[in-house]
């Protein structure tokens, strides 16, 4: 993987091009390059590992939904958080994401988890790490990616005001600690793993229609979460 040979949409890219150069970037690279050389499948392919960003401008960002790391799963990531391909059935997390809506805002459940209409409405649906071994959870943490993740939730932090973070579980929330709630929303609950949320600590948030209600306080378009197609 090379920054030239993968694209970044030129709103991102020009803030973040300089994350590209430095050493940590260049000992990922490598690190992955060595982790396909020696045959481990790396989830998701190539050519969207970046998809978060490209299918949500710089400009369109006004929520952001932090995730952990990829489905680690055959067919699944597809460089969105939480996010599965259209005809994978939605894994156990997603499920309850689709029954806390359901909830709150009369969502009615569908059949597929791809969650690209969010993205296209300025919804930056992105994990902290970008890839994954198959079948191995967690196992690029620690890799570089954070670094990388944290530049461009510092460029939304620093350059935009008004934006919703959605921070779901402990990892997130320390992710997200530099957040400036002076200028941001920054919502919080549990995971909504069935580990978490079984606890009691994800169904009730609300956050969905919190999320619109500063939205439109702040003069934006709501977002359309019924993923219709």
């Amino acid at each position: 993987m090379s920054s030239k040979a993968i694209a970044v949409d030129q709103s991102w890219l020009s803030r973040l091009e300089g994350e590209f150069e430095k050493p940590y970037f260049e000992s990922l690279r490598t690190f992955l390059k060595k982790e396909k050389s020696s045959g481990k499948v790396i989830y998701p392919p190539g050519s969207e590992i970046f998809n978060a960003l490209n299918a949500t401008h710089f400009d369109d960002v006004k929520v952001v939904i932090l995730g952990q790391d990829p489905y680690h799963g055959p067919g699944q990531a597809h460089g969105l958080c939480f996010s599965v391909r259209d005809g994978v059935p939605p894994p156990p997390s997603l499920i309850n994401i689709f029954k806390e809506l359901q909830d709150d805002i009369g969502f009615t459940i569908p059949r597929s988890g791809d969650l690209s209409s969010w993205a296209r409405q300025g919804v930056l649906l992105l994990n902290a790490v970008l890839t994954v071994e198959q079948g191995r959870a967690g196992s690029h943490q620690n890799k570089g990616w954070e670094k990388f993740t944290d530049a461009v939730i510092r460029a939304v932090n620093e350059e935009k005001e008004h934006v919703v973070f959605l921070l779901w579980g402990g990892y997130a929330r320390k992710k997200g600690s530099f957040i400036d709630t002076q200028k941001h929303q920054v919502l919080q609950c549990g995971h909504p793993s069935p580990l978490s949320a079984n606890k009691g600590y994800w169904f009730g948030n609300k956050h969905f229609s919190k999320a619109n209600e500063y939205l439109i306080t702040h003069g934006m378009k709501s977002v359309d979460w019924s993923l219709k197609r």
